[in-house]
């Protein structure tokens, strides 16, 4: 993989898995304690509606720059890259399903003032980016120790 391909699919790398590990890990728990139930599902909706173009773009990008660099192996990719290739695979499904189920019906509770039924939605959402959060690291685990 070129130096540009590889930059190109880590930009892609590092704003999802950066953007979900910021959403778990600092983001979800400083609104649940710092905001109430009516304010927390509206920060949460808009910072997904502004992070989830993000991640598509990225999903396209890491898409791209992966099949590019496959291609150019030709059979000789290390076992990680596979690994990562059908993790990242897995990751696209679940975002999508993500994207299709519990955000939609988030989107459609907003839409119709619920902002109970939006939270419900993103409860259901949450578990879902820990799912990827995990596969995406797995995926950078298993891509540098399995050469």
């Amino acid at each position: 993989m070129g130096p540009w391909l590889l930059f190109a699919h880590l930009i892609g790398a590092v704003v999802w898995l950066g953007g979900m590990t910021f959403m778990l890990a600092a983001l979800r728990p400083a609104a649940f304690a710092e905001l109430e139930p009516p304010a927390r599902p509206r920060l949460l909706l808009a910072v997904l509606a502004r992070f989830f173009p993000l991640v598509w773009a990225s999903i396209a990008l890491l898409l791209g720059t992966g099949l590019v660099a496959l291609a150019a192996a030709a059979g000789t990719a290390p076992p990680g890259w596979n690994a990562m290739a059908g993790l990242g695979v897995l990751m696209g499904l679940v975002f999508g399903y993500i994207q299709f189920v519990p955000y939609a019906a988030a989107r459609r509770g907003a839409r119709a003032g619920d902002w109970p039924a939006v939270a419900r939605a993103l409860q259901r959402l949450h578990p879902l980016v820990q799912l990827n959060c995990t596969l995406g690291w797995l995926a950078v685990a298993l891509v540098v120790l399995w050469r």
